[in-house]
């Protein structure tokens, strides 16, 4: 017990609120946790290559898992420190949040299609909610701690997930995003309805679930100049339009580095293939040609040598 209260104790105290891209005294907190996400990305892209259905839903359950956990401590320490007092406008249902929720019923659905059409979600949407507040974090950060962690963790996590995913298990052509759009257009139809009900029969606090709720200003960038300029529901459409657009360009960027891989590839073949074919014209060793049999052509004696000198047709 006075374990778990050290630990409630430290992720409730104060820090110095932490700016991104400053000096390393007042940005340290978010340098370490670029580089963690970085490092974590590449770990996860390599793991879930050519994962199976088993692995991929394991993957999948343990990001949702972990999301949920650390949510919940949000939830508890935001009411804690208003004296238990629930504090509507951290509700669970941001943009930011769904993922958490589609990533938990992507990894316990058997149903492959509706998996993948999540899975599309996470990839281009979750991906870019993820991206954008590790790159741009000026509006997560606050004095508290374990606050800090748990946004960081958070939308990390997000992008590691999105990254992985696009990557490896999504299909890089229009359809994706489509499927994905669908998803994101019921999401921000349920914050619509959930905004609704709180304005109507709760009405305490801030409640602006997906920043579109009529009674506030959205502060999005872009959004917050054309929402005075059209009726709410056009603006709507403009948000999800404008979401869809963005997520599109993630599924560009996928489409881009899996590009810069492959080019990678062809050229580190052809340097070996065009090294055999220097030694085959100008090394006329039988030891050589047992070598090269053996190795470069593809025997199964010797798995490491078949990784450093790839098979040659």
């Amino acid at each position: 017990m006075k374990l778990i209260e050290l630990i409630l104790d430290f992720l409730n105290g104060q820090m110095n609120t932490p700016v991104p891209y400053q000096s390393l005294s007042q940005s340290w907190f978010h340098y370490l946790a670029l580089s963690i996400v970085v490092l974590a990305s590449v770990v996860a892209v390599r793991w879930l290559k050519n994962a199976d259905e088993s692995r991929l839903r394991r993957f999948l359950l343990v990001f949702a898992c972990l999301l949920l956990i650390f949510e919940v401590y949000k939830q508890l320490i935001f009411s804690f420190q208003a004296d238990w007092n629930y504090q509507w406008y951290i509700f669970p249902f941001q943009f930011c949040s769904t993922p958490m929720y589609i990533a938990l019923i992507a990894g316990l659905t058997k149903n492959k299609k509706i998996r993948q059409t999540f899975i599309n979600f996470l990839a281009t949407y979750g991906f870019f909610a993820g991206l954008a507040a590790m790159v741009y974090p000026n509006d997560v950060f606050v004095a508290t701690i374990g606050i800090n962690i748990q946004t960081m963790v958070h939308h990390g996590a997000m992008m590691v997930l999105g990254i992985a995913l696009l990557l490896n298990k999504v299909k890089l052509v229009l359809a994706s995003i489509v499927s994905a759009t669908a998803v994101f257009s019921v999401l921000a139809v349920l914050a619509i309805l959930l905004n609704f009900i709180h304005n109507t029969w709760i009405g305490e606090g801030t409640f602006n679930m997906f920043f579109i709720n009529p009674q506030y200003n959205n502060h999005l960038p872009v959004l917050t100049s054309i929402e005075p300029l059209v009726p709410h529901f056009v603006f709507v459409l403009i948000y999800i339009v404008g979401f869809a657009f963005v997520a599109y360009l993630m599924l560009i960027l996928g489409a881009g580095i899996k590009a810069a891989a492959s080019y990678r590839k062809s050229i580190h073949q052809k340097h070996w293939n065009n090294m055999v074919t220097e030694y085959d014209s100008n090394f006329d060793s039988s030891v050589y040609r047992r070598w090269k049999n053996s190795v470069i052509i593809g025997s199964a004696t010797d798995l490491y040598m078949r990784t450093v000198f790839p098979p040659v047709n």
